[in-house]
């Protein structure tokens, strides 16, 4: 077991690729903390993890409340002892056409992509410092920071920004031992897809991974969890593609 004794946080952890991530780091050897909104999902992915033999607890969190990621890291840390790996997965989507994309579609992406991504980071980054632990920051940035899509304004522009945050953290922070590395998912078979399905769009979706079906969470979660291992060590501030690849080609959408 690759991650056996390691401490993971995961944020948007009870459902796709983070519920994926924290079944796969579990039998792996990790113990899991699971971070999300919907507290309900949260406890019954606890629940399964620990009734398959694995260590796991929850914390419900607002990943746009800076004080609420701070004492998410606290709990792992007063629950286990320490902090390894964090995962910084949550993610939200608003689909909307430009014109119709309002400030309040806008910042409410951005507060979660972005700055939950900043919080998770920092909150994470500071307690590894204080402990001396060399771990790693996972960041979700999504194909979405390379290449542009219709109808996801602010989920674009977050993603982008995380791109660029997952470099600067790793350029900072590797003085402290602690690697920072990303990874850029296509079309998921996740919830947030729901967006694309609804506008008519996932066929085109589809279309644009070279193998012309949606991606698995649990494909992605394989990804994430290599990274996470020490035989990553050399994978640092770059975001890795687990793409089908989407970003490698392009067709245009509006015809």
């Amino acid at each position: 077991m690759k991650l056996q004794n390691k401490i993971a946080v995961i944020t948007g952890g009870s459902d796709g690729i983070g519920k994926a991530t924290a079944l796969k780091f579990s039998k792996e050897g990790a113990s899991v903390v699971i971070a999300d909104i919907n507290e309900d999902r949260g406890q019954a992915l606890v629940s399964e993890i620990v009734e398959a033999g694995g260590n796991a607890i929850f914390m419900k969190t607002d990943v746009t409340n800076f004080n609420e990621v701070e004492k998410l890291v606290e709990f792992a840390v007063d629950t286990y002892g320490t902090i390894d790996i964090m995962f910084n997965n949550a993610g939200i989507g608003v689909n909307k056409p430009f014109l119709m994309h309002s400030p309040e579609d806008y910042h409410k992406v951005v507060d979660v992509n972005q700055h939950g991504v900043y919080y998770g980071m920092l909150a994470s980054a500071r307690k590894m410092k204080e402990l001396g632990v060399k771990g790693v920051i996972i960041n979700n940035a999504s194909v979405f920071g390379f290449v542009g899509s219709l109808g996801i304004t602010g989920y674009q522009a977050a993603k982008g920004a995380v791109v660029m945050l997952t470099k600067h953290g790793a350029l900072e922070l590797a003085p402290e031992g602690i690697r920072v590395v990303g990874i850029g998912p296509a079309a998921v078979n996740t919830q947030i897809v729901e967006g694309y399905r609804q506008a008519g769009l996932l066929d085109y979706m589809k279309e644009q991974q070279l193998t012309k079906q949606l991606i698995e969470p649990e494909e992605v979660a394989e990804v994430v969890a290599f990274l996470a291992t020490d035989e990553a060590r050399i994978m640092n501030g770059s975001v890795v593609m687990a793409d089908d690849g989407f970003a490698s080609f392009k067709s245009d959408i509006r015809q």
